[in-house]
């Protein structure tokens, strides 16, 4: 199994702020706040991101892509 197809699976297709933070071991507003910033990781995770009214979504193909280009820890 892909990384994709484990997160669709888990997560659907798109994961909601909470669900890409737990990914990211990272808390909602600490991913927010990323995100509002100007460095490598927001450029990367802007992408993903889909605005549906106020929720902030992000697609798992593209968090799939980060996650598998990751340098391992």
């Amino acid at each position: 199994m892909t990384t994709e197809e484990i997160l669709i699976q888990r997560y659907g297709v798109l994961l909601s702020l909470h669900d890409c933070a737990e990914l990211f071991c990272r808390s909602a507003e600490g991913l927010r706040v990323t995100l509002s910033g100007n460095n490598e990781f927001a450029n990367r995770l802007r992408p993903a991101k889909v605005k549906i009214g106020r929720r902030i979504l992000f697609k798992a193909s593209v968090i799939s892509r980060i996650l598998d280009e990751a340098p391992a820890q």
